[in-house]
């Protein structure tokens, strides 16, 4: 059909998931990570909870965490929940392969058989986890008796770990009060947001690479439409596209330009199906259909590789002279076992003025490190000080370089700088030495006590006025996602910051702290935690 006319050897954009169209966003990652940091934690924490829009990737990053899951873990995954409690337990026992020909549909009796496997599998020392897809359709006798399950436990540790995978609903749900109970036992929360321009781009140009495309046919006119129409859903980028690709085919064009994507997307994303179109679409309209399919995405590619040029005329060939070696290679991280690891820091010295010199240098301040180890509200007229406890899921969230307070030897401690992680290791700075260590090792090792830093305007120290105005409101309304009302701190305004609190896992209180004014700032220029450590 198309795939002769643009030299592409599959379709780019098809329906049918797989793993070589897999791509991750910077988000995705994080969130994946979340998922895998939720199994690794073992019994030790509550509910992970993730959620996004329609078509943001939620299903996919779920497929990819089964495929990377430890060896020690046994997962029951429940991908449909509109199930009664009991059915929810027998699903859960027969994802876990119990017997339950004597249980008569009782709880008791589902419950102890499913105690009696949890406590088995501890002994041996696997994590058994459930994971629950399109959590807000969970029913609230259901809820319930998910909330029961994490009372499954010995006397220090949980035997069960609990992934619910959901809409934006599921947050609006879990914030009632009657939910309060199972809320507060969620540990770890992360909203998958859509791809922003430049992902978009990106997420094309990979999928019709991968496809077998020389060069893309999309100008970055038609990138950028793609992005306005689909709001950076993955799934819609994917009807969008293709619909623009059928459609080049059929005027025998040689490239998309952004009037084709505005007549792609009126076509695609209509309500009702027109009854003709000079661009004769009709052969592709069943795709429409297929808007529930899970998406892959692949990590993304180097820019000069994405956006490669059709050559029109072949170039004659030129012995080139391979290039130097570079002297200047960088030396890679060593990679600290967890006993290497808890070796090196009872080496250390308490002494963390180091480690807060480093947390400067990251963020290019001259600030004395030993008075900004007291962390000031203020390091400097910009430079602003924040200290707490958190879990490793919500600094990385935050994306920030974090000082965490960890333990050396007997009730001694001092800090190492958080520089980034991956799905399973963690870079820290100790003293001048950066290393790698498995996130569970620095787990162990932290006390849960954290440091940052953050740059805002001066005016953020300013008194805001009786009526609610001022420029520290100005920096807040500016940065709040998807605000529109006006820049009062009313009712209003105290509304947008409490989804905002929710949606990155803070206290939902609508008070604008230190908390809340660093996540607000976790886009603006500045140093940000590495999420690849390759």
């Amino acid at each position: 059909m198309y795939l002769d006319h643009w030299a592409l050897r599959e379709p780019p954009f098809s329906i049918t998931p797989d793993p070589r169209f897999v791509f991750l966003s910077e988000r995705h990652r994080d969130a994946l990570a979340h998922l895998l940091f939720g199994i690794g934690q073992g019994g030790g924490g509550g509910f992970v909870q993730l959620t996004g829009e329609v078509g943001t990737g939620k299903t996919t990053l779920c497929r990819l965490l089964l495929e990377q899951l430890p060896e020690n873990a046994r997962v029951a995954l429940v991908l449909n929940p509109r199930l009664t409690a009991i059915e929810l337990l027998e699903t859960l026992c027969e994802e876990l392969h119990l017997d339950t020909a004597n249980t008569h549909g009782s709880v008791k009796a589902l419950v102890d058989v499913l105690n009696t496997y949890l406590l088995d599998a501890y002994a041996k020392g696997l994590r058994v986890v459930l994971i629950i897809d399109e959590a807000q359709n969970l029913s609230v006798d259901a809820l319930e008796q998910v909330r029961l399950l994490t009372n499954l436990e010995t006397d220090t540790q949980k035997l069960l770990q609990i992934i619910l995978l959901g809409q934006p609903e599921l947050r609006e749900i879990l914030a009632r009060r009657d939910m309060r109970q199972l809320a507060q036992r969620i540990t770890a929360r992360y909203h998958l947001m859509p791809l922003d321009a430049s992902e978009t781009g990106a997420y094309v140009r990979h999928r019709m690479r991968v496809a077998g495309a020389v060069h893309s046919p999309f100008s970055a006119g038609a990138l950028t439409r793609i992005h306005k129409h689909s709001g950076g859903v993955p799934r819609l980028v994917n009807v969008i596209a293709e619909r623009a690709l059928l459609g080049g085919y059929a005027h025998d064009a040689l490239k998309i330009e952004a009037n084709d994507i505005d007549r792609a997307a009126r076509e695609a994303l209509a309500p009702t199906r027109r009854a003709s179109h000079p661009w004769r679409w009709a052969a592709a309209a069943t795709l429409v259909a297929a808007s529930f399919a899970a998406w892959f995405f692949w990590p993304r590619t180097s820019p000069v590789d994405a956006q490669a040029t059709p050559v029109t005329q072949p170039a004659p060939v030129v012995a080139k002279p391979k290039p130097a070696a570079s002297p200047f290679k960088p030396k890679p991280v060593p990679a600290l076992t967890g006993d290497a690891f808890a070796a090196r820091l009872a080496g250390m010295d308490a002494n963390g003025v180091p480690a807060w010199a480093a947390l400067l240098s990251q963020w290019q301040s001259k600030a004395d490190a030993a008075v900004a180890s007291a962390c000031p509200p203020a390091i400097e007229p910009d430079l602003y000080c924040l200290r707490g406890t958190a879990t490793l899921d919500k600094l990385f969230a935050q994306g920030r370089p974090a000082l965490l307070r960890v333990r050396t030897t007997g009730d001694a401690s001092t800090w190492a700088l958080l520089l980034g992680a991956d799905a399973v290791r963690a870079r820290v700075q100790l003293g001048a030495d950066i290393v790698d260590v498995d996130r569970v090792a620095l787990q162990r090792a932290w006390t849960g006590e954290y440091a940052s830093a953050w740059r805002g305007p001066e005016a953020l120290v300013e008194t805001t006025s009786a009526d609610g105005r001022g420029p520290a409101v100005d920096w807040v309304h500016a940065h709040l996602p998807d605000y529109r009302g006006p820049a009062v701190l009313d009712a209003q305004m105290r509304e947008a910051v409490r989804a905002f609190q929710q949606s990155r896992g803070l206290e939902t209180d609508g008070v604008v702290g230190p908390e809340t004014l660093l996540a607000l700032a976790a886009r603006d220029p500045g140093p940000r935690l590495r999420t690849s450590l390759d």
